[in-house]
């Protein structure tokens, strides 16, 4: 099972070749989608070919800048932010003559342009659980519930609490074999918690169409047989500041990615271990054809003949 890129290898792969200062610079529009429903639109200015403008569209973006993600995009892309392009939520734009900064760097930053609008709520919840923690007496009333509708009927909820911070992804299971094959995962998901070298990993919790304590007093919550809930609860080793919180911010986004394309890659593999399976019996049922013998059969004269 291998894990999914949370950087855009299309957009890393485009800048590459732009970037890049021996080649000449050429015209380009690119529609780009990326996974939860974002959209890209890389582009150079109608009247030059060295400015490259990079635009994104994401349906829970209103949401994103609520939690301080125009903060998160400021550090990280601030020389290059530009009014949005028409029809999309926020523009980054290049002079390929000029690009301000290491080629390298800044492909890989740009990159991951949708990972790091949505880390800014992930890094409010764990700054607010860190000033929490230091608390003598601390109000339950102050932790908030931060809500990133990123798709369709389907959710991510965090909170920060003075000991911990819950994520919750509210995710659909369109089929009943999705269902049984999301609660065989995340049983192992538990179950790897009991290995010595995996103790440390955050505590998983699943749960079929009732929601999560956290979260039922959320109006507007789907009750179908097709609605789950997955349950992380953090504590402060995980998002220690540094690598450790940035590498926990990037994983735990791409987690319903994660969890639907290997449902999609174990039932491909069952339905191909079943079609050689079929194949196999039905050699076997061919081999098993008895032969008709020919028989005799007489004339009114007395002759025989054979007949097959």
């Amino acid at each position: 099972m291998i894990l999914l890129d949370y950087h855009n290898r299309i957009i890393e792969d485009t800048l590459k070749t732009r970037f890049n200062p021996e080649s000449k610079p050429k015209p380009v529009d690119m529609s780009i989608v990326d996974f939860d429903g974002v959209s890209y639109h890389l582009s150079t200015l109608d009247d030059s070919d060295s400015k490259l403008n990079l635009s994104i569209r994401w349906k829970c973006w209103p949401e994103l800048i609520q939690y301080g993600a125009m903060d998160v995009l400021r550090r990280e892309y601030s020389r290059w932010i530009v009014e949005p392009e028409h029809g999309y939520d926020f523009t980054l734009q290049f002079d390929l003559e000029n690009i301000g900064g290491d080629p390298e760097d800044v492909i890989r930053r740009v990159s991951l342009l949708k990972r790091n609008a949505m880390a800014a709520p992930f890094e409010r919840a764990f700054d607010a659980q860190s000033m929490a923690e230091k608390e003598d007496h601390w109000d339950p009333s102050s932790s908030q519930l931060m809500t990133i509708h990123y798709r369709d009927s389907e959710a991510i909820y965090v909170q920060n609490q003075q000991d911990r911070v819950t994520v919750i992804f509210s995710t659909l299971f369109k089929e009943e074999t999705d269902r049984v094959f999301a609660k065989v995962f995340l049983q192992e998901f538990v179950d790897a918690r009991k290995k010595p070298i995996l103790q440390n990993a955050p505590q998983v919790i699943y749960s079929h169409r009732e929601p999560p304590l956290e979260i039922r007093h959320v109006p507007g919550l789907l009750d179908s047989e097709s609605q789950g809930y997955i349950t992380f609860v953090l504590f402060p080793r995980h998002y220690v500041a540094g690598g450790v919180r940035e590498e926990t911010i990037s994983r735990i986004q791409i987690f319903r990615d994660y969890l639907h394309y290997h449902i999609k890659c174990s039932k491909a593999y069952m339905h191909s271990r079943m079609r050689a399976r079929v194949s196999d019996f039905l050699k076997v049922l061919n081999r098993a054809k008895p032969e008709i013998q020919a028989s005799e059969k007489k004339l009114a004269s007395g002759r025989t003949f054979r007949r097959a």
